[in-house]
Formats: structure tokens, C-alpha cells, sequence
């Protein structure tokens, strides 16, 4: 069955009474869809061919896309969908509290358009989060192995930066003295055990719906990027583990839709480094890694495109800078609203 809602103020209302009409879902899927093309309808075909399609329901919340990509989601079968259209992009948390608060069954899995599940790949994962880990109670956050074309395992999990890593990466200390600098990602472990982490990438991201209500969901200050991070550390906060799924696996591109927009993509990551920052460390370091940003990592970007040649990347760091710049009225009260949490 597919429901389709053709606004806003629709699609909030649609979800729930479209679940309460349905026998309960085991998972509810959000996917957040935004000009996406193919990708979004071979993400529906592999969850269609899941071991437990008919256990789940599907939200595909569309941030306004304009290329017709959710239309897929109205002809999906024999999958339960609901279909949430949005006027306007709301980013990637708020698209995914719409749909995850829509919802009703125990679990939510957020995951991106530019993956395909397995077949058995849920099965797997619910099997794992409903399972007491390493002698102690099941882990409130899960992810699994996510691997490209060629069944290489890519390495996603993070770790969680404190204010100096932060600060280090921005100025390029990773890449000067990698000893001396903790990586964000976890590139030194190839990801083929299962163990804690500090983060699982929101590509795949399953979750306790008790301890996301919990939670307040994603932080929707945060348009995209950063927000799965910023869950994972409260959730280790509030004292759940967040685990890697080395048993299951998951086809991932990798940047689907944001490689669209590389300038773009840079603005919204560094903006969200810096709410990051100012949430958990304080706006002192929130406008220190701005800084850091906009007069050292900005001109080693473009340095570094020259360098290698890579025609046209110059222009989109700078031009990543200026957004950056235009923003920073807006992104002045966001600092501030963020160190008060």
C-alpha cells in the first residue's frame, strides 16, 4: 500500500493514520530522498527483496526534490510505503523526525537512498539490536559493515572529536602529523569485527525508537551533517552503547546526492562542525574553529586543488567559504542557541 501527501501539512498528518490502519511494523525505514534519481528505486527494490519486507513499513520523506525521484515510492509493491512530500528542503534530521515520529513500530532504521540491503542484511541487523552485547543489555544504536562495488569494506565509524581534534583537523594537523591527531574516521581498523563505537554512519543507522523519543531525535539545527554524530554522543551520554555490525552488510555509494553540490556540501559540513563545537564545547571554541575554517583550511583547500590540478575544486572551496561568510548573522544566534544546550 503507498500513501501519498502532496504537502507539509499533509504529510505530518498522513503517516499516523495511515500506521494505525496497518498491522504493526517490526522496522520502520525513513529514507530521505532529495533529487536522488535511480538510486532511491533500487533502494525500495532491495527492501522490497528483504527477508522481512513484509515487517516493515517505509517512510520516504522528499525534501522537494525536483527531479521526480520520489514518484517511485507511489508504485512501490509489495512493500508498505508512505510517501511525505515536502514544499521546501527541510534537511536531512527534521526530514528524518517527520517520519520517525510518524511511526509506531519499536525500531527505526534511517537510510540514505544511495544504499541496497541485502536480503538478509535486516533480519541480521534486528537480530543484533535486540540482543544482549558483550555481557551487558542490547546496544540502543547499531550500524553494519557497508561496503562499495567491489565488496570492500569502507570504513565509517568515528570517533568522537574533542574541541582540540576539532580544532586540529581544521588546520590540517591530521595531515601534517597524523600520530599526533586522533583521525575522525576509524581508518587504522578494517571494520570486520563487531565492537563499540562512538558513531555509526547515518547512512545506516538503527535505532531504539524508546531511547530516539528519548533522545528528542536529531537535532534539527543541524541541516545535514553532524546530526548522527551529535545523536551517537548522547545516546553514549544517557549511557546506551552504540555498535558496529560486523555480521551484516550493506551496498553504500557514498555521497548519492550532496556530490551534486561540493560547494555546498562544504558549507553544510563546516557549519555543522562549528554548531557541533558549540554544543558540546562552547561557543570559545565554536568560533575558534570558524576561524580556523575560513583563514587556514579554506586557502589549503584551494592550495591543494591547485597543486593537483583539479580543475574547478579551487573555486568550489572558496566558493564553500563564502557561503560560509554570507552565513554568519544567521549562524551567530545559531552559536549561541547551541552552547545554551
Amino acid at each position: 500500500m503507498t500513501e501519498a501527501s502532496q504537502d507539509t501539512a499533509a504529510s505530518q498528518a498522513s503517516p499516523a493514520s495511515v500506521a494505525s490502519r496497518q498491522a504493526p511494523a517490526r522496522l520502520d525505514v525513513v529514507i530521505v530522498n532529495w533529487n536522488s534519481g535511480a538510486l532511491l528505486a533500487d533502494c525500495l527494490d532491495a527492501l522490497g527483496r528483504s527477508t522481512i519486507a513484509s515487517a516493515l513499513h517505509v517512510f520516504v520523506v522528499d525534501n522537494a526534490s525536483h527531479d521526480s525521484s520520489w514518484r517511485t515510492a507511489e508504485s512501490v509493491r509489495p512493500l508498505r510505503v508512505t510517501l511525505i512530500r515536502n514544499a521546501d528542503n527541510r534537511g536531512f534530521g527534521a526530514a528524518c523526525n517527520q517520519a520517525a515520529f510518524a511511526g509506531n513500530a519499536p525500531y527505526v532504521l534511517f537510510l540514505n537512498p544511495d544504499t541496497r540491503v541485502f536480503p538478509e542484511t535486516l533480519e541480521k541487523a534486528l537480530a543484533f539490536i535486540t540482543s544482549p552485547f558483550q555481557g551487558g543489555p542490547p546496544p540502543g544504536i547499531a550500524g553494519v559493515q557497508l561496503v562499495d562495488d567491489s565488496g570492500e569494506v569502507q570504513r565509517t565509524c568515528a570517533n568522537a572529536p574533542s574541541a582540540g581534534r576539532l580544532l586540529g583537523r581544521a588546520l590540517a594537523l591530521d595531515k601534517v602529523a597524523p600520530r599526533l591527531l586522533t583521525p575522525h574516521f576509524m581508518t587504522d581498523w578494517d571494520h570486520r569485527d563487531t565492537r563499540p563505537v562512538a558513531q555509526v554512519m547515518g547512512a545506516f543507522l538503527l535505532v531504539e525508537r524508546p531511547l530516539f523519543q528519548q533522545l528528542g531525535g536529531f537535532d534539527e539545527r543541524f541541516f545535514v551533517y553532524y546530526e548522527d554524530l551529535d545523536l551517537c554522543v548522547r545516546a553514549a551520554a544517557a549511557g546506551r552503547t552504540v555498535a558496529h555490525d560486523a555480521g551484516a552488510q550493506v551496498w553504500h555509494q557514498g555521497q548519492g546526492t550532496t556530490a551534486q553540490v561540493k560547494d555546498r556540501r562544504l558549507f553544510y559540513i563546516w557549519r555543522s562542525e562549528v554548531l557541533f563545537a558549540a554544543k558540546h564545547y562552547g561557543q570559545a571554541v565554536a568560533w575558534s574553529l570558524l576561524a580556523a575554517q575560513l583563514l587556514a583550511q579554506t586557502p589549503l583547500r584551494v592550495a591543494q586543488t591547485l597543486a593537483q590540478r583539479r580543475r574547478g575544486e579551487w573555486r568550489q572551496a572558496l566558493r564553500g567559504a563564502g557561503m560560509l561568510l554570507g552565513d554568519l548573522p544567521a549562524l551567530a544566534g545559531k552559536i549561541r542557541d547551541a552552547a545554551r544546550r
